[in-house]
């Protein structure tokens, strides 16, 4: 037997009940996960630039920001994992066709990277070995800000599988409009310039990427648009447009504006990970979204099929 065909292109399964399980991911640890390692790994790389052109507040912030929002990303993760030694069990083996895998281990090497360079700025212990792990935390740091759109995509979650093309790079966008943010929010204006040009560059990809994946044609790009999802998605276009644009006019003469528009674009990046998260889990929820591209894929297929033998 096979779904009742309602009419035609809209399909659904039997009695309406979802095909997919629904995430049993907590919002608040997973959505959080992501932002915060997002926000830690661009952080590192924005402290690495910084210590290469010699702006020490900016280098001191940014270290001290990726320790703790690495740290706030790993609490996440362990919260909703339950129990501290699921995370080690996915260090028993290195996986390389699996994102969950290759995440377990790239915050792995991050983290200590993070923490033992920031530790060395703020007591002045070892600087050398502090700036040599300051540009591996930076290296590594590029995989923690992207590794996570690769991770929703390898689902089998509607809205998540077929933005799997462009999700990393508004991951990415989104990671360094939150680093850029907060590090103009907090650096001395004479140091900011490097923050608001991240901010300002990550706005601009975050943006332009999320509408493209908006408006990709797939049906499950309806969920980006509707409900709790949609809402917070356009306020973080909002955020984020309004932050970047009050950065690029006043960011580098007001105080006022760098913080406040600093700010804005960090909250945008938020929004935008707490929006796609929930677009997510309501794509599981109708059935439409699973059967209605298999029935199109079938059919394609056996158009196909019959051209060849024509």
């Amino acid at each position: 037997m096979s779904p009742r065909r309602k009419h035609p292109e809209e399909f659904t399964s039997y009695y309406g009940r979802p095909i997919l399980k629904k995430p049993t991911w907590s919002a608040v640890d997973i959505a959080g996960y992501i932002f915060a390692g997002g926000l830690a790994g661009a952080s590192s790389m924005l402290a690495a630039g910084a210590q290469h052109s010699g702006r020490p507040s900016l280098e001191r912030r940014s270290k001290v920001l990726a320790l703790t929002a690495i740290s706030a990303s790993a609490v996440a993760l362990v919260h909703d994992l339950g129990r501290p030694e699921r995370f080690l069990n996915m260090l028993r083996m290195a996986k390389p066709t699996s994102p969950m895998s290759m995440g377990s281990w790239i915050l792995s090497i991050y983290g200590p990277l993070a923490g033992a360079s920031a530790a060395s700025n703020v007591l002045g212990i070892l600087p050398r070995a502090g700036r040599a792990c300051g540009v591996g935390a930076a290296v590594a740091g590029a995989a923690v800000a992207t590794y996570t759109g690769v991770l929703l995509a390898d689902t089998a979650v509607p809205t998540w599988h077929d933005a799997h093309e462009v999700l990393p790079f508004v991951f990415a966008g989104s990671a360094a409009a939150s680093a850029g943010g907060i590090g103009a929010a907090l650096a001395p204006l004479a140091e900011a310039a490097p923050a608001r040009r991240m901010a300002v560059g990550g706005a601009v990809v975050e943006t332009l990427m999320s509408f493209k994946m908006e408006r990709s044609g797939q049906l499950s790009t309806e969920t980006l648009h509707q409900g709790r999802a949609g809402t917070l998605l356009r306020l973080s276009k909002a955020f984020t447009v309004g932050g970047a644009v009050a950065l690029a006019l006043g960011g580098r003469q007001s105080r006022l504006l760098s913080t406040m528009g600093g700010l804005s674009v960090a909250a945008g990046s938020a929004l935008l990970r707490f929006g796609v998260f929930e677009a997510g889990v309501a794509s599981t929820l109708d059935p439409k979204y699973v059967v209605v591209p298999q029935r199109q894929r079938v059919d394609a297929a056996a158009q196909k099929t019959d051209s060849v033998g024509v």
